[in-house]
């Protein structure tokens, strides 16, 4: 093939792959154009430029009018990409007054703070039985999520069923649901910020649901559950204890299924915390059923 040409099928896969999926726009920008026309449009300016002022010392000069288009500093210093932390306290207001978890739900779909909203074509909210003893949480939608409106339901969703089902447990019997219930473009990891933003909905979401136990599955959602900066093969295989509300709640954070599929040499590491996990169940199982 000619350097110079492409294969568009190629193309397509390639995004395909990469994640990208969504058009941000009705039609295609051409970028060389684009820079092309405000290379010229500089050279204008440039070219109607007044010459330097001759006149003498004294004579007296108009003062230069700042550019009326050009917001104050103290404006531009002000005006953020991201939400700041009013949308932290506002998630916190709009979660600590969902008494239900519909009611959450509905605070969750109706929230504007996190601007992943407005690139993700669902609100990803839970799957499962919501009065579950397990409750799984991960970090973010990936694209089939987005599609269907479900947590892990695409390849890394298949991969964690096979894994529930290998010590016994029915996809149907956990309670699922992620840190940031809105994809991230192209897949990517979840921010920090965009995860502090919503992390009281998780956390109100966990008071209301009530399980017995947590799986944090994946680096995202161990770090921000439970605010530590310690890497997932660091975190893995070690129970942790969550506090949310009065309960202080058994969590074993636990390797990604997506990690898993581009890793499979570290399923065994996976196989000795769902080991862990099924031993913990029967433990809390036992202790419910003689009391």
């Amino acid at each position: 093939m000619n350097p110079t040409e492409f294969d568009p099928l190629e193309v397509l896969t390639w995004y395909s792959e990469a994640g990208v999926d969504i058009a941000l726009a009705d039609e295609p920008i051409n970028r060389f154009e684009e820079h092309r026309q405000k290379a010229e449009a500089a050279a204008r300016r440039v070219e109607q430029k007044p010459a330097r002022n001759t006149a003498q010392p004294n004579t007296p000069q108009a003062p230069t009018r700042p550019d009326a288009a050009q917001p104050p500093l103290q404006q531009q210093q002000t005006e953020r990409t991201l939400p700041d932390a009013n949308a932290v306290a506002q998630a916190m207001e709009l979660a600590k007054g969902a008494s239900t978890l519909e009611e959450l739900r509905t605070a969750v779909e109706g929230f504007q703070g996190c601007n992943l909203k407005f690139t993700a074509r669902s609100t990803v909210f839970a799957d499962g039985d919501p009065g579950a003893r397990l409750m799984l949480i991960g970090e973010a939608p990936g694209r089939d999520e987005d599609i269907q409106g479900l947590p892990f339901v695409g390849p890394s969703g298949q991969l964690l069923n096979r894994m529930l089902a290998s010590i016994g447990i029915e996809r149907s019997a956990v309670y699922v649901s992620n840190i940031v219930p809105w994809r991230p473009p192209g897949n990517r990891t979840p921010t920090p910020a965009e995860s502090e933003i919503c992390l009281p909905f998780i956390e109100r979401h966990i008071e209301l649901a009530a399980p017995d136990m947590i799986m944090m599955v994946g680096g995202a959602s161990c770090k921000t559950l439970l605010r530590s900066n310690k890497g997932i093969m660091s975190l893995r295989g070690k129970w942790q204890t969550l506090q949310i509300g009065d309960r202080a709640l058994p969590a074993m954070p636990c390797l990604h299924p997506a990690y898993l599929l581009r890793t499979p040499n570290h399923k065994a590491l996976a196989w000795n915390d769902l080991l862990a996990v099924q031993q913990r169940l029967r433990e809390i199982t036992t202790n419910k059923e003689t009391d």
